[in-house]
C-alpha cells in the first residue's frame, strides 16, 4: 500500500502529465522575493476536485485517515495545478514563487501564518522529519544539487512525491518526485509543520 496521499499521485499525473513532465537537468535556483498584489483566477481544476470519500474509494483495504488540516491543504494545492510560477509572487492572479505557493496554502487551509521565506521557513521551530519518515502535509527544503543555501520548497503528497511551485520553464505549480535525479541531489530536509497545531498565529524562528 502507497503511504497516505498516495491515491492522489496517479489521479494528478494522469490528469496533467504535461504539467508534471519532469525536466530535471533544466531546474534553476530559486529565491524570494517582495510578495504581489492578490487575486482569483478560475482553477485550472475546478471540474476534479477531490473529496475525502473519493480518496477512501481508491484504497484497496484501509479507511481513509489523513489528517483534516493536511487533507485540505493538498486537496487545495491540486487545485492549482498549472498555476504560473512569478518570483516573489503568492497570489492567485499572479502566480507563485515556492515559497508563496508554501504559505498560501498553510495560511488558506491551515490558518497557519509561515514567514514568507524559504531561508525563513526552514528555521521554524517544527519537528525535523527523517526522508523514511515524510508524511502528507510536510514541508521538504531543498538547495542546488548540494550547493549553498537551502533555495526551494515544497510539499510532500506521499508516495515519494511533492508539490510545488517550480519555475517559468517548468509550467509554474506542479508535481515532481523526490527520486529525480535534480530533486534527490538538493534534497535538503523536511519539517513538519502541521504539528505544530498553532493555527491564525504567526510562526516564529
Amino acid at each position: 500500500m502507497l503511504k497516505r496521499f498516495a491515491p492522489l499521485v496517479p489521479i494528478t499525473l494522469a490528469l496533467f502529465l504535461a504539467a508534471c513532465a519532469s525536466n530535471v537537468q533544466q531546474q534553476p535556483e530559486y529565491q524570494s522575493a517582495a510578495p504581489v498584489a492578490d487575486g482569483a483566477p478560475d482553477s485550472l481544476l475546478a471540474r476534479h476536485e477531490l473529496t475525502a470519500l473519493d480518496l477512501a474509494n481508491l484504497t484497496d483495504d484501509e479507511p481513509y485517515q489523513m489528517p483534516s488540516l493536511a487533507d485540505g491543504l493538498l486537496e487545495r494545492g491540486f487545485e492549482l495545478v498549472g498555476t504560473p510560477y512569478r518570483f516573489g509572487g503568492r497570489s492567485l492572479k499572479t502566480g507563485f514563487d515556492c515559497s508563496g505557493f508554501v504559505g498560501f496554502l498553510f495560511k488558506e487551509e491551515a490558518g497557519i501564518q509561515l514567514p514568507r521565506s524559504t531561508r525563513e521557513m526552514i528555521n521554524l521551530k517544527a519537528p525535523v522529519i527523517a526522508r523514511s519518515e515524510l508524511q502528507p502535509g510536510d514541508i521538504v527544503f531543498f538547495n542546488n544539487r548540494g550547493r549553498g543555501r537551502v533555495s526551494h520548497a515544497g510539499i510532500y503528497i506521499g508516495d515519494d512525491q511533492f508539490i510545488h511551485s517550480s519555475s517559468h520553464r517548468s509550467g509554474g505549480v506542479r508535481v515532481d518526485s523526490l527520486d529525480d535525479r535534480y530533486w534527490k541531489a538538493s534534497y535538503m530536509e523536511a519539517k513538519r509543520v502541521l504539528a505544530m497545531n498553532t493555527p491564525r498565529h504567526p510562526l516564529h524562528r
